[in-house]
């Protein structure tokens, strides 16, 4: 598909429905073309919550002209009810719940898996394990590698690691959480969400607020840490550089610009692009 494709009038409401995926019953946007030549699977990061993404796929959809469906996968355990009953999900898990995704869903069009912060790494691993089904994998601000320089990812990984302080804090948010909805909105612009849309408030004051999905967000949190120390897979990454592309930002202290030149420097024939 050409530049000149991407801008396109083509417009469909996206459809927020629950789908049981392994057990699980899962939040999924989507947006189905009429004749699809592949299928976008989109996985957020960490949390899980895929309303926050409503406008992104909305526009996804239009800049692909209606030319492919977009289907965007929840993380289980991170709904607005507590379907799993307090069940934690690792990152492990969350890989093997998308993975089924699309098993149940019997995609029969090339799949092109998009990820987002650990959603990236989530997204390497599928393509790895569907190598015939998922033809193309894209990173937006890839969380593939722990930061050591980064204050706010230290802070975070104390509190995942310890379960003392992840349920404290757990606790704590699901107090704010029986607050009335319009100063649970004005909290948001005024502290995390000053560039939010009204959607992502509104998932923010749905989702985030509710101890089960605080205790999933910082479990998974800890086995992403866990993982993550771990030095990435950069031959895997070599041997499908056609099918791979990253886009770093500039101020993203998960995929900061260190790893953006590791990357670059691991093989030049990689995608790259960097975001302001």
């Amino acid at each position: 598909m050409g530049f000149e494709d991407l801008h396109s009038d083509v417009k469909k409401c996206v459809n927020l429905r629950l789908c049981n995926v392994s057990g699980s019953m899962t939040e999924i946007l989507e947006i189905h073309a009429d004749n699809p030549s592949f299928h976008v699977v989109f996985v957020p990061g960490n949390p899980g919550v895929i309303t926050f993404y409503k406008e992104f796929v909305e526009s996804l959809f239009e800049c692909l002209g209606g030319n492919a469906s977009v289907s965007a996968v929840g993380y289980a355990g991170q709904t607005e009810k507590n379907w799993e009953r307090g069940k934690l999900f690792s990152l492990q898990e969350q890989i093997d719940h998308k993975l089924e995704f699309i098993k149940v869903q019997k995609i029969e069009v090339p799949v092109v898996l998009v990820g987002h912060s650990i959603g990236s790494y989530i997204s390497l691993e599928m393509l790895r394990r569907l190598p015939k089904k998922a033809v193309y994998c894209i990173g937006l601000y890839p969380f593939l590698a722990l930061n050591p320089q980064s204050k706010k990812q230290y802070a975070i990984v104390k509190i995942a690691m310890s379960r003392v302080l992840s349920t404290f804090l757990s606790y704590l948010v699901a107090l704010l959480g029986l607050l009335p909805r319009h100063v649970l909105r004005f909290l948001y612009k005024l502290s995390v969400g000053k560039s939010w849309s009204n959607t992502a408030i509104e998932a923010g004051c749905s989702h985030l607020l509710q101890y089960h999905t605080m205790r999933n967000v910082l479990f998974m949190a800890m086995t992403e840490f866990r993982k993550l120390r771990e030095t990435p897979d950069w031959e895997f990454m070599r041997e499908n550089q056609d099918k791979i592309t990253f886009l770093y930002g500039i101020d993203d202290h998960w995929g900061p610009l260190q790893m953006f030149e590791e990357v670059r420097a691991m093989d030049y024939s990689l995608s790259f692009s960097l975001s302001p």
